[in-house]
């Protein structure tokens, strides 16, 4: 299919701008059936905000892990834990932990 550019009008700003050939392309070979409704600068601007508002908040909701450092109790290698370590209780890095699991 020949694509051909076309001018479309952002829904946030208003003004046109172009969705080219190429993208249009692109689009198709994504599987995207829908055309974009804002301009490069709205789309850009709507990330950073997204990306603003979830702050602490990883993607899908989760709450980021808070991490803390710890020693290896078998290897002796420095490693981070996503709990806090209590005193006489092992904790292990990941290649260890996986050793003792199995």
């Amino acid at each position: 299919m020949a694509y051909t550019d076309k001018t479309l009008e952002c829904v946030d700003c208003g003004v046109g701008f172009t969705f080219s050939a190429t993208e249009q392309e692109f689009f198709a070979n994504k599987g995207f059936t829908n055309e974009p409704k804002r301009c490069p600068e709205c789309r850009q601007t709507r990330k950073e905000q997204r990306r603003r508002s979830q702050g602490d908040w990883g993607g899908y909701g989760y709450q980021r892990r808070e991490m803390h450092p710890a020693v290896c109790a078998s290897c002796g290698k420095d490693t981070q834990v996503p709990f806090e370590p209590r005193e006489g209780r092992p904790v292990y890095c990941s290649d260890c932990y996986a050793k003792t699991k199995s």
